[in-house]
């Protein structure tokens, strides 16, 4: 009995030194998803939809995931406020011509149900993206002011 009481205890703490760590992790990133995914989780999360078209070649695409997408505070806003999709437009061309992107990277802004709201093209430093996240969150495209 004794043996089978530490076996359990030695099993909870290696739970503990495995899972909770990656749980904590999950939190300092961005939740990626596929755009038919993140279609669905935005109408039953009735959230905003950010969709970043990037590319592997794309400079200023690698700099936004190196800067911009590593920020603690973007990282809780874009998870608590929307439902965040990436796409590489060279893997997935169908999307980046039915959302018309000319350049990277592209910055795009739907409605829980999928409609267009806006862009914002190319690279965004961390405050200046929380600051159209924050625009497009409280809907001041709507109002017509900042």
């Amino acid at each position: 009995m004794n043996r089978r009481v530490v076996s359990t205890a030695a099993c909870f703490v290696m739970f503990l030194f495995l899972v909770v760590p990656f749980k904590a992790m999950a939190a300092n990133s961005i939740a990626w998803n596929g755009y038919d995914k993140g279609l669905a989780l935005a109408k039953e999360k009735k959230k905003k939809i950010y969709i970043n078209f990037h590319a592997d070649w794309c400079g200023y695409c690698r700099k936004m995931e190196k800067e911009t997408f590593v920020d603690p505070k973007v990282i809780a806003f874009l998870n608590d406020n929307y439902i965040a999709v990436r796409i590489n437009s060279d893997k997935e061309p169908q999307l980046s011509r039915k959302f018309n992107v000319r350049g990277l990277p592209a910055n795009i802004f739907l409605t829980e149900q999928g409609e267009a709201i806006g862009n914002q093209p190319g690279y965004l430093d961390p405050k200046s993206f929380l600051e159209v996240l924050t625009f497009v969150k409280n809907e001041k495209y709507k109002k017509g002011s900042k």
